[in-house]
């Protein structure tokens, strides 16, 4: 498990995407992105929008199991839901949230050798299976991206100093 948290705002989330979305537009133009979920979905609306990119698949791809106490383990990544439409990737645009150990980018790559693959964010070990990215994230920080979080009331601090 990571060390380090680092989490990512709607409004972040937003801004890098649109930001990957301009630098993909020397790319392009895509016939359509293949979102991998769950965390590609998000950024590959956002991303389809800006590129005025109607055709929107996914690709379902398992690799996280959850272990004891609720901790998830990355274990041998599968397929439960392919993209039929994108055939071998030909014109099509990959889009991830992360790219993390570069294993779910792998298996994707090799079910689309002839796709683009971008993410907003990589770590050292997933780097060479993205064509590109916005941010690179340090190996031991677990991002919390807005979907994994909730909004909590923090009472002020005088209402603490006073307890």
């Amino acid at each position: 498990m990571a060390v380090n948290y680092a989490t990512v705002t709607w409004d972040q989330l937003h801004r890098d995407a649109r930001l990957l979305a301009e630098q993909l537009m020397a790319e392009g133009p895509f016939k359509g992105i293949v979102a991998i979920t769950r965390g590609g979905l998000i950024p590959a609306a956002i991303i389809g929008r800006e590129l005025d990119c109607r055709l929107i698949e996914s690709i379902s791809v398992v690799s996280y199991d959850v272990a004891g106490e609720g901790e998830e383990k990355q274990g041998e990544p599968r397929v439960i839901k392919a993209p039929a439409a994108a055939g071998d990737g030909e014109g099509f645009l990959i889009i991830d949230d992360l790219v993390d150990s570069g294993v779910t980018a792998q298996l994707v790559r090799q079910l689309l050798p002839k796709a683009y693959f971008a993410c907003l964010y990589a770590k050292p070990s997933g780097r060479p299976s993205t064509d590109r990215f916005v941010v690179e994230v340090p190996q031991d920080t677990w991002i919390l991206f807005p979907w994994d979080t909730a909004p909590l009331f923090v009472p002020p601090l005088a209402r603490k100093a006073g307890s």
